[in-house]
């Protein structure tokens, strides 16, 4: 039986009005020029592995569970994660730093069924709902992004498919069921004043580069009909990274990068904020934003910033990360320097990448901690894994794979490199579905208050801050 979802009442709408477009900037009512600083709620409307410790992709761990728990109790644990992962003390800290914007993933599975397409659920909604108007009660605005979508968008663990093909965008049915649900959330949030705007796609990976120009096209049209106010933030190709095929700006919208650098994580150069560093740092951030420049547009990076070290990693893991809040800074002073909005990724997690994370001593972590250094030992999860416990097994069989099928270094997206693509396959979706069963077996025969401790492990209270990132953050905030 799920449980009620508390809605906060709406406050009053902001002075602001719906933030707009002029020019390159968003301004307000008054024509005051807004900057939106803040961060990603990755890891709650739409969960991530490493994010929260499962293995594998969302769908086919909530399967797990459910097996595992049966109905009731898998809905109760799920109804007190989603309850304890964002509420007001999260948003009273967000705000406290200086904080202005809270970007909010979702998976469309909260709002409709594979198997009743269409048929919308309240519930989903309601959630959203929750999570606007806490953060409006704090002078928060927020951005509403569909991270994983029918078929999945990209060949990530996050569009939440399974698989390494990105079938949106070859099912016209995915792509139509996608433009349904933002009919609509815009007619839902139009005229919501602390909505800051809608991020219709997540990071998509379309190969060919038309499809995803032909789909912005008719979501921006789509929306536009229904909510002609609110600003519209799309993504760039391959990851938000690739404008080389777009052409003018659609009405009403803000183009995205992700500014991820490598020395920000295990597999990058240290950091050390030398001269050549600081160029390559400059000069990746430009390439990115050479659209934005092209056409006077205002640029919104939607994700960016490094991983972080614990003891377990390495016995100078402070120094690491000291490193790394120096690759944030000068990123950030890029960004001050061409007034980009930004939303760092991301907020909460279990001690990997968050401003806050579940403490060590809390049943969730407690319970899972033998787990999680096995999964971290495998480099299980894609996002920022060491690689260098699995070289053995990995290399000969890159060094294969180049010798037989050297095609693979021609392999989309180009980017990556062929152990990228192995790595994909056969730890990330093989390996760690096969892992999936074994995390499942950690819930079984837990109690109802034995799972509320275990989603509780995520509430604020029960979290730790990484002061070094947030002071880092509230300093760039206040410029």
């Amino acid at each position: 039986m799920s449980v009620n979802i508390n809605v906060p009442p709406s406050p009053a709408p902001s002075e602001t009005g719906v933030l707009r477009l002029k020019g390159s900037a968003i301004v307000d009512a008054n024509g005051h020029e807004v900057l939106l600083k803040g961060a990603g709620l990755g890891g709650w409307l739409n969960m991530e592995n490493f994010i929260t410790g499962y293995p594998g992709h969302e769908t086919e761990m909530r399967r797990a569970l459910s097996k595992v728990l049966g109905q009731e109790k898998y809905d109760f644990f799920f109804d007190r994660f989603l309850e304890y992962f964002f509420d007001d003390k999260d948003a009273e800290f967000f705000a406290s730093l200086g904080l202005n914007c809270l970007r909010i993933p979702f998976n469309y599975r909260h709002f409709e069924s594979d198997l009743n397409p269409g048929v919308f659920l309240e519930r989903g909604f309601l959630w959203l709902d929750r999570v606007i108007n806490i953060c409006a009660r704090r002078g928060i605005f927020t951005i509403l992004d569909l991270h994983a979508a029918p078929g999945g968008q990209n060949v990530d663990w996050h569009s939440d498919t399974g698989i390494h093909k990105a079938l949106f965008w070859e099912h016209k049915e995915f792509q139509d069921r996608s433009i349904a649900l933002w009919r609509k959330l815009a007619a839902r949030y139009k005229g919501n004043t602390w909505v800051a705007g809608y991020n219709p796609l997540n990071e998509p990976t379309d190969k060919e580069h038309t499809r995803v120009l032909a789909w912005y096209e008719r979501v921006n049209q789509a929306i536009l009909e229904v909510d002609p106010e609110h600003i519209q933030f799309y993504d760039g190709n391959t990851f938000a990274a690739d404008f080389s095929r777009f052409g003018q700006p659609l009405p009403n919208s803000v183009y995205a990068i992700h500014d991820y650098s490598n020395f920000g994580f295990p597999a990058g150069e240290p950091y050390k904020g030398t001269p050549e560093q600081k160029m390559r740092l400059e000069s990746s951030f430009k390439r990115k934003i050479a659209y934005h420049l092209k056409h006077g547009g205002h640029i919104w990076n939607g994700e960016f910033g490094p991983v972080y070290a614990g003891p377990t990693d390495a016995p100078d893991w402070e120094s690491i990360n000291v490193d790394r809040y120096n690759v944030l800074k000068d990123q950030l002073s890029l960004y001050d320097q061409h007034k980009v909005s930004w939303s760092i990724w991301l907020y909460k997690d279990i001690g990997f990448q968050g401003m806050v994370y579940c403490a060590p001593d809390t049943p969730y972590m407690k319970r899972l901690d033998a787990f999680l250094q096995k999964k971290k030992r495998l480099a299980a999860d894609a996002w920022g894994a060491d690689t260098s416990t699995v070289k053995d097994v990995f290399d000969p069989l890159e060094a294969w794979f180049v010798k037989e099928v050297p095609h693979i270094k021609q392999r989309y997206p180009s980017t990556w490199r062929p152990n990228n693509h192995i790595g994909r396959i056969m730890r990330n979706i093989l390996l760690s579905e096969e892992l999936i069963p074994e995390y499942a077996a950690y819930f079984d025969g837990l109690t109802n208050q034995q799972l509320d401790e275990m989603a509780a492990s995520f509430k604020f209270e029960n979290c730790m801050q990484r002061e070094g990132l947030n002071l880092v953050l509230r300093e760039h905030a206040a410029k």
